[in-house]
């Protein structure tokens, strides 16, 4: 189990993206009862709906789902720009994210994100060079540095593998 902190050393401007700020909108609309349903533009409408752990009815995204979904998503993309650079060859990945709800300070927030990346690489591409990827990738993720949960990485790394199962 891995803790995730920022790399100190790293450059600011060594991403290569459009110039900041930058700016995402999203709406969302609901009545006084059943589904909230948000958007953005360009992009279909998601339903959601509180967790059953508050009394919501369950089968529907939540905000706390979201949110996890937001770490995973963002993992797997940081992933990929960092295994491209590093040149690792790898045919898939497939990444878990448990976010833990709990009270801190006196607050009900996250506390603590277990992301658990499985990947397939190619043979011969050592064990130690996977890690060393998929742990920069966590250190990549600016959904995790907008967080205050604690990050923990659980990488597994699996060789010669066509696909995840």
């Amino acid at each position: 189990m891995t803790g995730i902190k920022p790399t100190a050393a790293r450059r600011c401007d060594d991403v290569r993206m459009h110039p900041l700020p930058h700016r995402y909108q999203v709406q969302a609309r609901a009545g006084t009862e059943g589904v909230v349903r948000i958007g953005t533009p360009g992009a279909p409408d998601l339903a959601t709906a509180p967790p059953p752990e508050f009394d919501g009815p369950g089968g529907c995204w939540s905000p706390e789902t979201l949110l996890a979904a937001a770490v995973a998503d963002c993992y797997t993309l940081a992933f990929r720009a960092v295994a491209r650079a590093s040149r690792l060859g790898w045919t898939a990945i497939d990444v878990s994210v448990t976010a833990e709800l709990d009270r801190a300070d006196c607050v009900t927030r996250f506390t603590r994100l277990v992301i658990s990346p499985r990947v397939c690489v190619d043979e011969g591409v050592s064990e130690r060079f996977a890690i060393t990827v998929l742990e920069k990738a966590a250190r990549s993720c600016l959904v995790t540095h907008s967080l205050l949960a604690e990050s923990v990485l659980q990488p597994e790394v699996l060789t010669g593998c066509a696909a995840l199962a």
